[in-house]
């Protein structure tokens, strides 16, 4: 694909994010946005002088010109959405949760092969810099063999938001786990062996809280937490033998430090305005080269990581 021409779905929070990392990228051309609500769509389209905006998703979907859908509604539509833009010939970028239901995300992969498009769960978290630097200081054995990893996250969220409903597809668990599930997947290239997860349930019926331990095929343990509740210290620490690594924000991160057990320390340091951009810089160069799956964010990644959710979350429930 030569030129790239974006169509958003959504006025959600992330999509003036990743409006400027297109731009910044410079490769892609965003032409269109869409809302329920006509009047935020039109505010976005004017203050990121987008030429074209609807009050509906179904118009953009229908947009000849518009080539690829970045879907960025709540995660409870996520299916119907990418559906409905693959049926209309659209190449498209999920927000991650990619889908609620592994059969789901299985079919839209199934969908998007039938109909040689691109599918893909946008995941910034393993296309970042620090992460790709951490892979390969932990393959080189900097800081030893690892044997134990903590990832805590936090988020404060008003008693009326959308993630606070099951309904919805709210909750920690949907909204935050595939960053370290895929973060673990993408860095280490075990196999889980075994899950224990408990959880806080909410008024709402969405867990409001989470705690999940996994064992992968090497012996090393990973733990998680995320709370709706009270505020952590947001951050991954991955445990060697001869130190450990420290990561703030895991999920977005811009550095880290290596502390060493003799007191030596090494700090790494990728600062950058927009996150998102190196996951679009390889979402448009998978597009350039006419690939229809993700080498990396690819359908074995999101299709076993949903999998492992909805799991997690009927045990739950």
């Amino acid at each position: 694909m030569d030129n790239i021409k974006y169509g958003i779905i959504s006025t959600a929070s992330i999509v003036p994010r990743f409006i400027n990392a297109v731009k910044q990228v410079g490769k892609g051309e965003i032409i269109a946005i869409a809302s329920r609500n006509i009047n935020r769509a039109k505010e976005k389209a004017k203050e990121f002088k987008i030429p074209k905006y609807y009050g509906s998703y179904k118009e953009l979907y229908e947009d000849k010109e518009v080539n690829v859908v970045y879907i960025a509604t709540i995660n409870g539509n996520h299916y119907n959405d990418a559906l409905e833009a693959l049926k209309h010939n659209k190449n498209v970028i999920c927000e991650k949760p990619f889908t609620l239901k592994k059969e789901e995300a299985e079919h839209l992969f199934d969908f998007a092969k039938e109909k040689g498009l691109f599918i893909m769960e946008a995941q910034k978290s393993v296309f970042l810099p620090i992460t790709n630097r951490v892979k390969k200081i932990i393959e080189d054995g900097v800081i030893g063999e690892v044997k134990l990893v903590n990832f805590t996250s936090s988020y404060l969220p008003e008693p009326d938001n959308w993630v606070n409903s099951k309904e919805a597809g709210g909750g920690a668990l949907f909204a935050n786990a595939s960053y370290f599930l895929e973060l673990s997947k993408y860095i280490f290239e075990q196999e889980i062996l075994q899950v224990n997860a408990m959880s806080l349930i909410g008024p709402k019926g969405a867990d409001s809280q989470y705690a999940i331990s996994l064992k992968l095929n090497n012996d090393i343990m990973i733990n998680s937490t995320t709370s709706y509740h009270v505020l952590t210290t947001n951050k991954a620490l991955i445990y060697g033998e001869l130190g450990y690594i420290e990561i703030p924000n895991y999920w977005k991160a811009r550095n880290a430090v290596i502390v060493f057990h003799d007191g030596n320390k090494k700090e790494l340091n990728f600062p950058c305005q927009y996150e998102l951009k190196y996951e679009i810089e390889h979402i448009e160069e998978c597009l350039k080269n006419n690939l229809i799956e993700s080498p990396i964010m690819n359908r074995d990644m999101t299709v076993s990581t949903i999998g492992l959710m909805e799991s997690i979350s009927k045990e739950w429930n």
